[in-house]
């Protein structure tokens, strides 16, 4: 695999325990909306690259180089974005970011004491939104996983990776 290749794909696979059993339920990437940005700011670099023939040869060079920083600041942008990855496994949720350096952030199910998701009204009209993971560590990496698409399918499946995992009983209704 390439430096680009590399750059691109976090490879979750080399983190799993597999010798222990552990698979993949679900890998979320970040929801489109965080993509928004870095792409109206490539199309102001071309839309300067465009107009760069239309001012004077000073300005032309200035905004060659404003359009080529932009560009490179949005690539940058949605590269990060594309690397931020959260993992569900049958054993942990993780998860993965950083372009340059990584870093990871493991907590086991069994650790999970409660999953707050919060929908904005933006993020109800675009379908995505936020999970704030509490466990009984006080700090952790994990907290905060920001612009997940289908919350509410991912908050399920995450409490029936818990549920089957037996580390809650079923809940008794009087």
């Amino acid at each position: 695999m390439g430096l680009i290749g590399s750059l691109s794909d976090p490879n979750i696979g080399k983190h799993l325990l597999r010798d222990e059993g552990e698979v993949v339920v679900d890998e979320v990437l970040h929801h489109w909306i965080v993509y928004v940005r870095p792409g109206l700011e490539a199309l102001v670099a071309v839309g300067l690259v465009a107009s760069s023939p239309f001012v004077l040869v000073e300005l032309g060079g200035v905004l060659m180089l404003i359009a080529f920083a932009l560009l490179l600041h949005a690539m940058w942008c949605a590269l990060r974005e594309h690397r931020d990855r959260f993992v569900i496994t049958n054993m942990r949720v993780f998860r993965i970011n950083g372009v340059l350096s990584q870093q990871q952030a493991t907590m086991p199910l069994h650790r999970i004491l409660d999953i707050t998701v919060v929908k904005p009204l933006h993020g109800r009209l675009l379908g995505f939104g936020h999970f704030v993971f509490e466990s009984a560590a006080q700090e952790q990496g994990l907290r905060d996983i920001r612009y997940v698409g289908r919350p509410d399918e991912r908050d399920l499946s995450i409490q029936r990776v818990v549920q089957r995992s037996g580390l809650r009983g079923p809940r008794v209704v009087n």
